[in-house]
């Protein structure tokens, strides 16, 4: 039985390339026909159609035809391989693409509890949604998704409810002029440690993500972004009780 073969049209239909990009690949060497009929016309069997396949795996990675070439020279990148990195950038999309998906669920959650949404919560939802993109990993972002599914929308709800109370009880206690480490100040840092312990569950790494935000964007600005409100020089007050809490003393 003869080898199935293809001419550059049908390759073309059949892959959705053009066959001027073929005819590119083939002029720079970078696939090339394994055989031509006796007019001139390429044609190209199942090993370069393989080629091909990694060819376009590695463009929509985002390798230049240079990088591609000196890829396809290394003998330890099969198809199998390729293919095994190409289907890891496309599920890591997928997972990019549900994040968003479920952020915007909880506005439509919101739009449904109230009616409307205003411009500014609006806009607020889409630039926390690029603060959380910039600061976490996707894996952080994949294990934050988790943890939200282990505690469940009921206690995600509470505790937000009992970040606002602490806000306001620090609020009360800055107003009263109370030293970030006296008792009744330490027992509100304990409380807001253990909220950031369950919310990053123990990781460090989440941990340093979440401190970096607050402190490049702006503890208010993030916690405004939230739908919570501070006092101007909260943030700081309960930077100080925190450090003294973890024995560094205040400053």
């Amino acid at each position: 039985m003869s080898e199935a073969v293809l001419k550059v049209g049908a390759l073309a239909r059949r892959t959705g390339l053009s066959v001027r990009a073929l005819h590119h690949y083939d002029q720079i060497g970078l696939l090339s026909p394994s055989r031509r009929t006796a007019s001139g016309h390429r044609l190209y069997g199942i090993d370069e159609v393989r080629r091909l396949q990694q060819i376009v795996s590695l463009r929509q990675l985002g390798l230049s035809l240079e990088d591609i070439r000196e890829c396809l020279a290394r003998p330890d990148l099969p198809l199998g391989r390729v293919l095994d990195i190409h289907i890891g950038r496309v599920r890591a999309e997928i997972e990019r693409q549900e994040r968003l998906c479920a952020l915007l669920e909880g506005l439509r959650a919101r739009v449904e509890e109230s009616g409307e949404v205003s411009l500014e919560e609006i806009t607020r939802t889409i630039e926390a949604t690029m603060n959380v993109e910039k600061y976490y990993s996707p894996e952080q972002l994949d294990y934050l998704r988790n943890r939200r599914e282990v505690v469940g929308a009921e206690r995600m709800q509470s505790v937000r409810q009992e970040w606002q109370e602490l806000f306001e009880a620090y609020g009360e206690a800055m107003a009263r002029g109370l030293d970030p480490a006296s008792e009744e100040v330490q027992a509100l840092a304990r409380k807001s440690a253990a909220l950031i312990e369950e919310f990053t569950g123990g990781d460090d790494g989440i941990r340093a993500s979440l401190a970096a935000m607050y402190r490049t964007e702006g503890a208010e600005n993030v916690l405004q972004q939230q739908g919570m409100e501070t006092k101007p020089g909260l943030w700081e007050y309960m930077g100080l009780a925190s450090a003294v809490l973890r024995g560094g003393g205040p400053g």
